[in-house]
C-alpha cells in the first residue's frame, strides 16, 4: 500500500541549478525549495518516512515562518502609509482658508477680497455671488441700488449707523418672508458701527442675527401635534458704502455654528470692501 501511495505523489521539486548535496555559503538564510510529504494517519502511513524527511519538514516550517514575518512587516508598512495619507488629507480639509483673492469690478465700481477656496455662482440675482463649497449656507454677495432711482451722496444719507441697521434688518426680513404655515422668525441687531477706510470714504457695518422656526406638522389640528423646531440660525454681516450716486452693500451670510471659527476671516472680507469711480 505504501508503494502505491508513493507512486501517486508528485516527484519532489528541487533547485534546478544545484544538486541535493550542494552547500550554501556560511551565514546564508536563503530557504531551500523542496517537497514535504505530509504525515498520513494509520493505516496509510508511508513506511519509508525517514529522518531526512523530518529535516525537510523542519526546514519548510522555518521557511514558512520567515515568509509570514516578512508578509506581516510589509502589511504594517503599507497600512502605515495608507493611514498617514488619510490623516494628512483630513488635516488639510479641517484647516480654514487663510488665503484671499481680490475681485475688482471696474464697470460698477467696487472691489473686495474673498477666501480663495470660495466659488462664484451665477444666476443668483445679485451683482456678484460667491459661496463656500463645503458650508453651503456661507456666502457673500454685492447688491447695488439702481442708478436711475437713487441719488446718494454719502452713506450718512441713511442716518446714523443704528438707523441704517434697522433698515438693513427690515430688508432681510422682507426678503425672507414666507407664506408657509407655522413659520416664525426671530431677529435682532447684534452691532452697528462706522469707519473711515484708507480711501477716505465712510462705511457702515451692520451685524444681525436671524433665526427661523417652523412646525414639524403645520397642518395638524391639535396644537400638541404641531412641534416647533429651529430651521436655521444665521449671522448676517453688511458693509454699506456710497459712490457714483449709488448705495453699495456687501453681504456676508454664515451659520452661527461656524461664525466664531471663521470670524477673523469674515471680518477681513468686510474690511476689504471698497467703492470706486465706475468706468461704465
Amino acid at each position: 500500500m505504501a508503494t502505491v501511495l508513493n507512486s501517486l505523489l508528485p516527484p519532489p521539486t528541487r533547485w534546478s541549478s544545484s544538486s541535493s548535496s550542494s552547500t550554501q555559503p556560511a551565514g546564508s538564510t536563503r530557504p531551500t525549495m523542496s517537497l514535504h510529504y505530509p504525515d498520513f494517519p494509520a493505516p496509510f502511513a508511508i513506511t519509508n518516512y525517514s529522518a531526512s524527511s523530518r529535516a525537510i519538514s523542519c526546514q519548510l516550517q522555518t521557511t514558512k515562518g520567515f515568509a509570514v514575518l516578512r508578509r506581516d512587516a510589509m502589511a504594517l508598512i503599507f497600512s502605515s502609509y495608507i493611514f498617514s495619507r488619510v490623516g494628512l488629507h483630513d488635516v488639510a480639509l479641517a484647516q480654514p482658508s487663510v488665503g484671499f483673492r481680490e475681485y475688482i469690478d471696474t464697470f460698477d465700481g467696487y472691489s473686495f477680497k474673498y477666501p480663495q477656496n470660495w466659488i462664484q455662482v451665477r444666476g443668483s440675482g445679485a451683482d456678484i455671488f460667491f459661496r463656500d463649497p463645503f458650508v453651503l449656507d456661507e456666502n457673500l454677495s454685492v447688491e447695488l441700488s439702481s442708478p436711475s432711482s437713487s441719488r446718494y451722496k454719502s452713506v450718512e444719507d441713511l442716518g446714523q449707523p443704528q438707523e441704517a441697521g434697522k433698515k438693513v434688518l427690515k430688508q432681510y426680513l422682507t426678503e425672507f418672508m414666507s407664506t408657509r404655515l407655522g413659520v416664525r422668525r426671530e431677529s435682532n441687531i447684534v452691532s452697528t458701527s462706522s469707519r473711515v477706510a484708507d480711501d477716505g470714504r465712510t462705511y457702515y457695518q451692520v451685524e444681525v442675527n436671524i433665526k427661523s422656526y417652523a412646525n414639524n406638522n403645520e397642518l395638524a389640528v391639535m396644537p400638541t401635534d404641531r412641534v416647533t423646531r429651529l430651521e436655521w440660525d444665521r449671522r448676517y454681516l453688511s458693509v454699506l458704502g456710497v459712490e457714483n450716486n449709488r448705495l453699495y452693500e456687501l453681504r456676508l451670510q454664515t451659520p452661527e455654528s461656524v461664525f466664531l471659527e471663521e470670524e477673523n476671516e469674515l471680518r477681513q472680507v468686510m474690511d476689504s470692501f471698497r467703492v470706486n469711480k465706475a468706468s461704465g
